[in-house]
């Protein structure tokens, strides 16, 4: 008999405040623009897809730190409400991660971040509740990333990794990533789906906007079939795409079928203003799997 699981997915990675401006293009080297609209939106590429991974239906637990700021006091109440397990969602010293999007009419963006809080996530000992699947990204400190997927691998948990944002990664790291998914420019900057995969990732799924993803093992390269939406905000996209790629093999889903899954999860985002929209939800992503 199994070892009982107490998550489908445990994420761990990055809060932010995103402050988002919509202007008419993104601006050039040294253009100065005036925003058409602004807004604040939850963001951390970990939020998001721990908020994508619980409005799939998965049992999902974050770990991460935010600030004793309004702006934490926000994102920690904005997980409660989405039901996500926050025990080890720690409050530091330090102001709570910021994003500043500039996202054009057309849906596509420039983002910077400030880490902030999220630069002290590990500096309290990390301890990965048994689960079916561990999720992190980047914005966070590669030491954590480490660490986590190294208590992941003895407890027999899938490793996901969303290489974001891009920088070099040691061996050590990627040969525990059962599941590596960059977007295309990502990819590339890691040195292509070759280097990850000699690299010891035994899957890459690389996701290509408004594209199809690929999916590629080392022995066949597989398309997923991308879905034709109206994009108002690209924002979050790659995020719901993880998270619900997460949730669906957490489920049982193969990698293929989970990804079919993702896609629709990704391009729905798209759809809506915000990294943390109000679709896309379990029942909508699977009413457009069925169709």
């Amino acid at each position: 008999m199994g070892v009982a699981v107490e998550f489908d997915v445990v994420v761990v990675g990055s809060c932010n405040l995103d402050l988002v401006s919509t202007t008419s293009h993104l601006p050039s080297p040294g253009e100065t623009l005036r925003a058409i609209e602004y807004a604040e939106h939850a963001g951390g590429k970990g939020l998001n897809q721990a908020v994508a991974c619980a409005r799939m239906g998965a049992r999902t637990a974050f770990i991460g730190c935010v600030g004793n700021d309004s702006a934490g006091n926000m994102l920690r109440d904005l997980l409660i409400s989405e039901g996500v397990d926050i025990s080890q969602l720690t409050t530091v010293d330090a102001p709570t991660g910021r994003a500043f999007i500039t996202v054009e009419t057309s849906g596509e963006n420039t983002i910077v971040i400030v880490a902030g809080a999220n630069a002290y996530v590990g500096k309290t000992a990390i301890t990965v509740p048994r689960s079916r699947v561990v999720l992190a990204q980047l914005e966070i400190p590669l030491d954590v990333v480490l660490d986590v997927f190294t208590q992941a691998r003895k407890q027999g948990a899938m490793t996901v990794l969303n290489p974001a944002p891009a920088e070099t990664l040691s061996t050590d790291l990627l040969s525990l990533c059962d599941i590596a998914v960059p977007n295309e420019t990502e990819c590339a900057a890691l040195g292509g789906t070759h280097a990850l995969l000699h690299a010891g990732v035994s899957t890459v799924i690389t996701t290509l906007g408004e594209h199809d993803a690929e999916i590629s093992d080392g022995t066949i390269t597989t398309a997923v079939a991308s879905h034709s939406v109206t994009p108002v905000d690209t924002v979050g996209a790659g995020d719901a795409f993880v998270g619900a790629l997460c949730s669906e093999i957490a489920r049982g889903a193969s990698i293929h079928e989970a990804a079919k899954v993702a896609s629709i999860a990704g391009a729905l985002a798209t759809t809506v203003r915000g990294a943390v929209p109000s679709l896309p939800v379990r029942a909508t992503v699977m009413s457009y799997y069925a169709d």
